[in-house]
């Protein structure tokens, strides 16, 4: 069988670099989190001490199916605190053989013989205030016989604000257009059908942009569009987070905040790829249910 992606040495720099880029990326995510929670002395949970994340690595299982290959790991990092009720940034690179009923659901599995390369960074951030919008943000690069990238960024706020949506649309429009002016509006309309919750027919959130099997034909351009939405996310995010984690909340804005919370949590569970991608290859449970937020309700 000829070199893929998968096994071709052309590509093991090409994964080395993502896997780094995944990881300075949490680097500084978690350190821009942690100055925050040092911020938020004024916030209404300020007698709480700021918050540090905790870091946690995992190896995943190397008795999978396949050929004894699979491997790798990551490491969850999750920050409780006074601004942060719970966020998580958790990166992994793992490698192996799917399942010979999945590999067909995953392009070029099946091309590749099952198997497959994968590194990535997922980020969940679920507020103390409900006046703080939640976000989620992921980025990977997978390898079969083919190789691309996927992932993007989205807003839930439990309280809409007009200013923050046009705002976290407006970076994330530029990080798109710097790569191709056709990028936001098809990957926008992406996001808007991913995250829609077929069965309430109703957002998840506010959107942003959402996108997958990203493989121009320019392996160096894709990487540098997928660089451009993590670091897009990384000055707006908490550009969106200081002015509101101050002002003073009610126990109605805290009984809203978790029942819409419910939706996060169904969207995760009955339609998520990452979810299911996760579990279909063995990977570590607490690290793929990280997206879940601490406290929820249902009417």
């Amino acid at each position: 069988m000829t070199d893929t992606p998968v096994t071709d040495p052309v590509w093991t720099d090409r994964k080395r670099r993502a896997a780094a880029w995944f990881e300075d990326l949490r680097d500084r995510l978690c350190a821009v989190f942690e100055a925050i929670e040092d911020e938020g002395r004024d916030s209404p949970l300020a007698e709480r001490p700021a918050g540090r994340f905790q870091r946690t690595p995992w190896d995943r299982a190397a008795d999978g199916p396949g050929d004894g290959g699979d491997g790798g790991g990551g490491t969850m990092s999750i920050l409780r605190g006074r601004v942060f009720e719970k966020v998580g940034v958790n990166i992994s690179t793992v490698h192996g053989t799917f399942s010979s009923d999945f590999r067909d659901q995953v392009r070029g599995g099946g091309e590749s013989g099952g198997r497959f390369w994968a590194a990535g960074i997922s980020l969940v951030a679920h507020m103390q205030s409900p006046l703080v919008p939640a976000a989620h943000m992921n980025t990977r690069m997978i390898v079969t016989s083919r190789g691309w990238f996927g992932g993007g960024a989205d807003l839930t706020p439990m309280v809409p604000d007009d200013r923050d949506t046009q705002a976290f649309h407006g970076a994330l429009k530029a990080a798109c257009d710097g790569s191709d002016p056709g990028y936001y509006p098809r990957f926008k309309a992406w996001c808007d059908d991913y995250f829609h919750l077929k069965h309430r027919g109703e957002a998840r959130g506010v959107g942003g942009v959402f996108f997958d099997d990203l493989a121009s034909g320019d392996w160096e351009a894709d990487f540098a569009f997928t660089r451009d939405i993590g670091t897009a996310f990384l000055d707006i995010y908490p550009r969106l987070v200081r002015p509101h984690m101050s002002r003073p909340w009610t126990e109605a804005d805290r009984a809203h905040q978790v029942q819409r919370r419910g939706r996060y949590v169904e969207f995760t569970l009955l339609y998520d790829r990452g979810t299911a991608f996760g579990l279909r290859t063995g990977g570590n449970v607490e690290a793929i249910l990280m997206s879940l937020p601490p406290m929820v309700a249902w009417p």
